[in-house]
């Protein structure tokens, strides 16, 4: 089977791969808009979760290609190794809500979804989309077509879910070789610092949006990747050549936050359907159910929406959508969240504050493995964070905003602009005569 893609040409898909596309749980991707509300910004920005998790898939199999020529390992290992990587890309998003990330924040809690133990605690006490990617995975009717599927290559779903979530199955570590862990490697391109999921949506949200920011030297990227063997574990590393590439890699995601992802309109949408979510008691949940879910996509939520009285849902359809009236971060200085809020609740001015945070990177200090530099002279290979300043020098940014009833935009501007922090004049004294 062929799918043609925008960004790619032609993907290949094979006929043991094909099952799993057809099924319901990942048609339900067709469903669910890549970027939420961000059509309302972005008017082009309508293509879907479907789309990006077969162009992961396919960025998975071009990490990949490069990569298997440098491994000491027989055929069958590589065979299995590539089926895993591709299919855990390809189902590594088929558990998100209606509307992508808008809806995690009204999720169940977590041990709802009963993941089995073995399955690391992230910590979160709030369900989050892989977490019902996981719950899909094993738990589902999806499960015994994922089972057949991993059959011709002595792979279980479990092992496909365990790659995910960086975690060893009961069953063992079926990524080892000759002593090596491969398991690493595989997860890195999967959910790492420089991974298909990252390289498709950015390129993917970059293209449909119509913006320049999410553009990276994708073929430099894989053509300088490496395999670095740390304590036994095989990592993911890249060439020295591959440097000032890498750098743009990370500032397109950043850019791409903070002018794209974190949009103020979308945003204020958001804000408002959780505030939907959590004024309409028992008018809507989110299923754990697998069969539910299959229906639980953008069309359901907004028919919910339309048929319902909520004043948010209304808001909503109509597009009635909070204005915001005032935007700052941490860098913006005298600027309080706080105390403008308190202005605006005193003079009776419906509002509702929102804070975001945007980070360079996800690298974790704790797991030092997940990306290391080749040397191009002594083929030392350093921890990426070692190596790039980048690191140290981009603090993450927390973005405060104010959004306020449209009836009550201009008072609540001028309450604003009255409070804002006055400008300082540093400039020497001027000489008198």
């Amino acid at each position: 089977m062929r799918i043609r893609d925008p960004l790619y040409g032609t993907i290949e898909i094979e006929a043991w791969e094909a099952p799993l596309i057809d099924s319901p749980l990942f048609q339900r991707l067709r469903y669910i808009k890549q970027l939420g509300f961000g059509e309302l910004a972005f008017p082009g920005a309508t293509h879907t979760r479907h789309s990006h998790s077969l162009g992961a898939m396919f960025l998975a199999s071009r990490l990949w290609f490069p990569l298997q020529k440098k491994l000491p390992l027989p055929q069958k290992m590589l065979a299995r190794m590539q089926a895993a990587l591709r299919i855990t890309a390809l189902l590594h998003d088929i558990g998100h809500l209606p509307f992508s990330h808008s809806l995690e924040k009204a999720a169940p809690p977590r041990a709802c979804l009963q993941l089995p133990a073995w399955l690391p605690d992230t910590g979160e006490a709030q369900a989050k989309h892989e977490d019902f990617s996981l719950s899909l995975m094993l738990n589902s009717s999806l499960t015994p077509v994922l089972a057949h599927s991993l059959e011709l290559f002595e792979l279980r779903p479990e092992d496909v879910a365990g790659l995910l979530a960086f975690a060893t199955p009961p069953h063992g570590n079926v990524f080892v070789f000759e002593g090596i862990n491969y398991a690493p490697l595989l997860h890195a391109l999967i959910a790492g610092e420089l991974d298909a999921d990252r390289m498709d949506y950015l390129a993917r949200d970059s293209f449909f949006t119509g913006v320049n920011y999410g553009r990276f030297d994708l073929d430099w990227l894989l053509h300088n990747t490496e395999v670095a063997v740390v304590d036994n574990r095989a990592c993911l590393a890249i060439g020295q050549r591959a440097s000032f590439a890498f750098e743009d890699f990370l500032q397109s995601r950043w850019h791409m936050f903070l002018s794209v992802y974190y949009h103020h309109k979308s945003t204020a949408y958001e804000q408002m359907l959780l505030r939907y979510c959590h004024s309409a008691a028992g008018e809507f949940e989110v299923p754990l159910c697998s069969e539910a879910f299959t229906h639980f996509d953008d069309i359901g939520l907004l028919a919910k929406l339309r048929s319902s009285n909520n004043p948010w849902a209304k808001r909503i359809i109509s597009q009635q959508v909070f204005r915001l009236v005032a935007d700052f971060s941490e860098r913006d200085k005298h600027w309080a969240l706080e105390p403008l809020c308190q202005k605006l609740d005193e003079a009776g001015i419906e509002f509702f504050p929102v804070q975001s945070k945007a980070q360079l990177s996800r690298h974790n200090p704790q797991n030092p493995l997940d990306l290391y530099v080749v040397d191009a002279k002594t083929t030392q290979c350093i921890p990426a964070a070692e190596y790039w300043p980048l690191y140290a020098h981009w603090e993450a940014v927390h973005l405060s905003r104010i959004y306020v009833h449209p009836e009550h935009h201009a008072l609540a501007k001028e309450i604003v602009l009255a409070h804002a922090p006055k400008p300082q004049n540093n400039a020497p004294p001027k000489k008198t005569k």
